[in-house]
Parts: C-alpha cells; sequence; structure tokens
C-alpha cells in the first residue's frame, strides 16, 4: 500500500477532460503502485477514510497519471477544489466489470456485434457497462441498449457513441 497527499484539482481547458476533478499522482508514486505502467489501470484503497476500489488512475505522459473525483466521491470526503487529501493505493488487481445478461443477449444475436464490443479497448468496454448500469429507469436502460448495439454495428468506441447526434461545436 502506497501512502501519500494529494491536492485536489480541476481541468479548466484541456479536451475531453476539460472540468475534471482530479489528484494528480507522479510517476514515482505510480510506479511503487504498478512499476513501469503507462497505460490506465485500476487501484483500490482509501482517500482519507472513504474506501475505494476499481477506480482508474488515467495516464498524462512523462509516466504521471491523474485520479478523477466524480462528484459522488467527493460528496462522501466532504471536499473540493483545493483541499488535500490522504491516498492510501494498491493495484486492485480483483478488479472486473461483468457485462450485463440483457446486454450480452443483444450483442451474440449477431456474431459481429459481440465481436466489435470485445475488440474495444477494456476500459471502453467498461465505460459501456458503467454507462448502462447507470439507467435509472427501464426504458433508460433500453435505450442505452439498442444505442450500444448500434454503435457496435459500426465500430464505434464509446466516445463515437457519445458524440452522435450532438451538434457540432464548430461553425461553419
Amino acid at each position: 500500500m502506497v501512502t501519500f497527499k494529494a491536492e485536489i484539482e480541476r481541468f479548466a481547458e484541456m479536451g475531453e477532460k476539460s472540468g475534471w476533478t482530479y489528484v494528480f499522482i507522479s510517476q514515482a508514486i505510480a510506479n511503487e503502485i504498478k512499476a513501469d505502467c503507462k497505460k490506465s489501470f485500476r487501484v483500490k484503497g482509501h482517500l482519507d477514510q472513504v474506501e475505494i476500489e476499481g477506480v482508474s488512475l488515467v495516464p498524462m505522459g512523462g509516466g504521471d497519471f491523474i485520479m478523477a473525483l466524480n462528484a459522488t466521491l467527493r460528496k462522501k470526503l466532504k471536499k473540493d477544489l483545493g483541499a488535500v487529501v490522504a491516498l492510501e493505493l494498491e493495484e486492485d488487481k480483483d478488479f472486473k466489470i461483468e457485462m450485463p445478461e440483457d446486454l450480452q443477449l443483444c450483442l451474440i444475436d449477431e456474431p459481429h456485434l459481440l465481436k466489435n464490443f470485445l475488440k474495444q479497448p477494456k476500459s471502453h468496454q467498461n465505460w459501456y457497462i458503467n454507462w448502462l448500469n447507470s439507467a435509472k429507469t427501464e426504458p433508460t436502460r433500453t435505450k442505452r441498449i439498442v444505442k450500444i448495439v448500434s454503435a457496435m454495428d459500426k465500430g464505434w468506441d464509446f466516445g463515437t457513441m457519445m458524440r452522435d447526434g450532438r451538434p457540432s461545436d464548430r461553425t461553419s
């Protein structure tokens, strides 16, 4: 278990990460948690007294990482921008997200759908599953399954699917 303190920060303008609240994890600390890793990996442990598991460390280049702190986690911490948190982290080797049965049943109808889902990076598979599982009503869950199946039919990653149908930010 690696123990350290970090200040809660927020990206102003950082592409897709704009507005994210996070803690910075230096290359040296990341190497203590998982040696020589340059891609996202999951951790478990504590932020102050709040237990966490399956939380991603996202690479920022040069070996440094960030850990995004969503609103739910910030509420549990009772802390926001500028506050210092005590972290105790280790790699979460047991973390696994299971594919929901209803999604699997829809994807196995056509072999290419499941194939396209499984060739997605593990992080994208997890984003799809977490997004589906966060639906609060059955109609919303059904709409999300339809959208995922359509995305797999087109071979889209998670970001492309989420941007589909949104108005473009560009003016012509």
